[in-house]
């Protein structure tokens, strides 16, 4: 009797139903001996008749009854089982004694109860239960050997009893197996449970961002850090990456990842802003409208091997790394706050003498090889100066003077004069933008942000015709965006994780200190820089498209048009 209570709970409930299952086929085996004595009565006599009518009855009765306490009394099983058993062969031998023995055919009645005792009990309970029957059979049939001289109910008597034997053994281990089967696919089960509520807290609770994604960019799942940087909060997980514009640079990093596995890392800006698509999904999704998020994203394929067709799975992570760029450079300024205090005195008077005499010393010397050491000399003090201009000018924190400014005419200006003292062909910088567009931002300042990243993309452009240009357009939410970019490839993902950290340069004689003080001066007149990556039009050599990037200054809300 230990069989079942070592079970599982799932298991258990098996047995009981299974249990309920036989009685409800006992009660119709009873109605169908009821039946089957009012059309074939013939022959019969009266005795044996209303015996058997009386043993059906008391068959159907304790039927219900054994119905009624599988269903409502769901203790001791086997005490139920075996019971009900025990009262089954009782009933099938006195209806197999009534009417006549093996010549009524009613032996194959046994099977009925000896196979749910081969399903639900143990084997060497279920053979001992067929070997009575068996023994009763023969016994029956050997008694009528007696009385009509006849051996052939022996026969069918032994024929009868290894059926039943054998029918008991294969059942049984059928059963066996498939209860073995529910047993091991119970505890699968709730492994996956627990493994899923691990999962489902690991994501709710883990700082980068998770999407589950499909082939075609579906998404199944994700966690709350994804819905935040995507500007999802409040949406639906479920939708598609290319229903919302603003997660085009997350789906064309997705497809190039796809089309080229070596592209497992990429970096891209999100501007939900107004997405019209996105907002359709939830009424409560406006967390990040004036908000961009600068993410490092990276890609993974699940292994779904022998899934079949439509299982394929990636997973993609997402980081937003403005917080990490924000620490760093908090790290490298706290450092140089104390350096500034007395970087005037203690760096600038001797470069100040260096630069004097090597300037005096170049009025006197006429050898080229000496005058080649001093122009060194000069220019390397040139650059230390240059740095301690920027860092002192990094503590400065200047206020801006944000008077309306023509942003068409000055970029105009600034062109040219770019283009003359660069000595530049006419049409190698290009220039977009709409007459009468106002922008709030210190024309300094500006002007200093503007030529820091001209002078950056004429390092990298080819020098043909537009090769840098300089766009003025609008983004979804109709902020007013400044674009400069250059036809020369895109900065790295390794390079771009620092780009706008103070001292980082892979200049030789760059400072580390122009990129981030152009972002402070935006940020000082409320405005954003950022690198953004995109995808030209143009292919490469192997058929992929293209990977560029470009500079954006997106300008405060105040801007507008005349």
């Amino acid at each position: 009797m230990a069989r079942l209570p070592a079970l599982t709970a799932e298991s258990r409930a098996t047995f009981w139903r299974s249990l309920q299952t036989l009685n409800a086929s006992r009660v119709v085996i009873a109605l169908v001996l009821l039946v089957y004595l009012s059309f074939d009565s013939r022959g019969a006599q009266a005795a044996s008749q209303s015996l058997y009518l009386q043993i059906c009855l008391v068959y159907l009765g304790l039927s219900i009854g054994f119905a009624l306490s599988a269903v409502y009394w769901q203790r001791r099983f086997l005490l139920q089982l075996l019971s009900q058993i025990a009262c089954d062969l009782a009933i099938i031998s006195m209806l197999y004694l009534a009417s006549g023995g093996m010549r009524s055919g009613l032996a194959i009645l046994y099977l009925f109860p000896l196979a749910g005792l081969a399903i639900l009990a143990p084997l060497t309970m279920a053979l001992f239960c067929a070997s009575l029957v068996t023994l009763f059979l023969l016994g029956d049939s050997t008694w009528q050997i007696f009385l009509s001289e006849s051996d052939r109910d022996v026969m069918q008597a032994g024929l009868y009893g290894a059926a039943f034997l054998a029918a008991v053994l294969v059942v049984n281990r059928m059963a066996a197996r498939l209860i073995g089967q529910e047993e091991l696919a119970s505890q699968r089960g709730v492994e996956i449970n627990v493994q899923q509520a691990v999962n489902r807290l690991v994501m709710a609770n883990i700082g980068d961002g998770i999407l589950v994604v499909d082939a075609d960019g579906q998404v199944f799942a994700g966690n709350p850090a994804a819905q935040q940087m995507l500007g999802l909060v409040g949406a639906e997980v479920r939708f598609k990456l290319s229903a919302a514009a603003s997660l085009s640079p997350l789906i064309e990093a997705y497809e190039a990842w796809r089309a080229d596995a070596t592209r497992s890392t990429a970096f891209l800006t999100i501007k939900p802003f107004n997405d019209a698509a996105l907002e359709g999904m939830s009424a409560a999704w406006s967390a990040r409208r004036d908000l961009a998020a600068h993410l490092k994203v990276r890609f993974a394929a699940a292994d779904m091997a022998g899934l079949g067709q439509g299982a394929e799975r990636s997973v993609i992570f997402l980081q937003d790394v403005t917080g990490i760029e924000n620490q760093a450079q908090q790290l490298k300024l706290a450092s140089m706050g104390r350096l500034t205090a007395s970087i005037a005195h203690e760096v600038r008077n001797p470069l100040s003498a260096i630069g004097h005499a090597t300037s005096l010393l170049g009025e006197d010397l006429t050898d080229p090889v000496q005058q080649r050491l001093l122009k060194i000399v000069g220019d390397n003090v040139a650059r230390v100066n240059r740095m301690v201009e920027d860092i002192l000018q990094l503590s400065r924190k200047v206020q801006p003077h944000s008077e309306p400014l023509a942003l068409d005419v000055f970029l105009a200006e600034l062109r040219a004069e770019f283009i003359e003292t660069h000595g530049l062909a006419p049409d190698i910088l290009g220039l977009a933008a709409a007459p009468g567009v106002q922008v709030r931002f210190d024309a300094l300042h500006l002007r200093e942000v503007v030529l820091n990243l001209l002078n950056n993309a004429v390092r990298y452009a080819s020098g043909g015709p537009e090769s840098i240009r300089m766009n003025v357009v609008r983004d979804t939410a109709q902020r007013l965006e400044l674009h400069v970019q250059d036809d020369g490839p895109g900065i790295s993902p390794e390079v771009r994780a620092h780009l706008f950290e103070p001292f980082y340069t892979t200049s030789s004689k760059g400072t580390g200190l122009g990129l981030y003080l152009a972002r402070e001066l935006c940020l000082n007149n409320e405005a954003r820089l950022d690198y953004e990556y995109r995808f030209d039009n143009k292919d490469n050599a192997d058929g992929s498209p293209s990977l560029s990037g470009r500079f954006v200054i997106t300008f405060a809300q105040q801007g507008k048009t005349v």
